[in-house]
């Protein structure tokens, strides 16, 4: 793999990744990368800090006419977690399955043991911008009618621009 596609256009490395980690990960734990990097907006914050999906167990089926039944999803989280995950066992089964878009997932497995830690890339603040840059900005959002919608696209242009070095 080079890193461009057919056209010769650069590739991000995470679609290089993905491509490459998504069918080792299917093959070993029945898990996809996606139910793994949404897993905050799954469960939320609090849970996603002490808990990962660690793999899909399906159960076996021993003819190709047994019907479907759902699997289960191994969680491992860190003790305090545990509970918490527990109580919303329900929820978070409901979920996972809105995001595999199937009913998938019939019960959860907890599996206590103590998670690497993840650290967080903290948000750099933005640069101010300069005064070319600001009429440059308000130029490209000042045919947007609504006033609120063009204040939030004034402040996202700012962002990304003011973090640009």
């Amino acid at each position: 793999m080079t890193g461009k596609n057919r056209y010769g256009n650069p590739v991000p490395v995470s679609d290089l990744a993905t491509g490459i980690l998504e069918p080792v990960l299917r093959k070993r734990a029945g898990i996809s990368i996606g139910l793994v990097q949404s897993w905050e907006e799954i469960v939320g914050p609090r849970l996603a800090g002490t808990s990962r999906p660690e793999k899909i167990q399906w159960p076996r089926r021993m003819r190709e006419d047994d019907p479907f039944e759902p699997a289960v999803l191994v969680v491992a989280c860190q003790g305090v977690a545990a509970l918490h995950l527990q109580h919303q066992a329900d929820e978070i089964i409901g979920r996972v399955n809105a995001f595999l878009g199937f009913q998938a997932i019939g019960r959860i497995r907890i599996v206590q043991k103590p998670l690497t830690e993840t650290r967080r890339r903290t948000a750099q603040p933005a640069r101010p911008l300069t005064p070319l840059e600001k009429t440059r900005l308000e130029r490209v959002v000042e045919g947007v009618e609504d006033d609120g919608l063009r204040a939030s696209l004034e402040r996202l242009g700012a962002t990304i621009i003011g973090q640009r070095k």
